[in-house]
């Protein structure tokens, strides 16, 4: 269980936590309630996200719900240790985005007493561990695990199923293009959407 901390007093060092699951499970609405109580602690905070991440806003961390907190888009992860200079709090969204040396940046600002916040996605559309998501929650103090509710079933639904046919890793989108499904929803579609990508098109005879 996530016991959330607020700021370090007995110890030079910071700490990371990690707010990871599916699209749609809440990570970003999580991220932004932990910084805007920092905030209002008066907490020195700073929000980062990947250049890249242009879908609702270019500068503001938009949640979902349309909740949102403004932030600094970096094109690499090593922006963020340069720019990370006397603050408290650091937020990272999208952290999945980053380039691999994001690992070592949050170890780098949790080693300079700073609370390091990082939210992803933990899982691709192809159900594989995300960039480098798996190191940042292996290295983390606390990591939460969000859930979406399955369109299909109902149930808790922690895999994000792209409908859109795009094979590129990256690929931002919305509801039209993802949706959030449980375990057994998800290889079923899955499933579903190979044996239609396999089958052969009918041939028209145009005599």
């Amino acid at each position: 269980m996530f016991l959330e901390n607020t700021v370090n007093h007995t110890e030079q060092f910071g700490w990371i936590e990690v707010i990871c699951g599916s699209m749609f499970s809440g990570k970003t609405e999580e991220l932004i309630r932990r910084l805007k109580r920092a905030q209002f602690a008066k907490q020195r905070v700073e929000i980062f996200k990947p250049a890249v991440d242009t879908r609702y806003d270019d500068e503001m961390v938009v949640s979902h719900d349309s909740n949102e907190i403004r932030s600094t888009p970096v094109p690499a992860s090593s922006n963020i240790r340069l720019l990370a200079n006397n603050v408290d709090v650091v937020g990272i969204d999208e952290a999945q985005f980053f380039d691999d040396e994001i690992v070592a940046v949050c170890n780098d600002l949790a080693n300079r007493g700073i609370r390091v916040i990082v939210a992803g996605l933990d899982m691709d559309f192809k159900g594989n561990p995300f960039g480098p998501m798996p190191a940042l929650m292996a290295t983390a103090e606390y990591v939460t695990k969000v859930h979406a509710v399955c369109t299909r079933t109902g149930n808790l639904a922690n895999y994000s199923f792209r409908k859109a046919q795009n094979d590129d890793i990256v690929f931002l989108g919305e509801t039209q293009e993802y949706e959030p499904l449980s375990r057994a929803a998800y290889y079923k579609a899955m499933k579903e959407a190979q044996q239609k990508a396999t089958s052969p098109e009918e041939i028209k005879d145009d005599e």
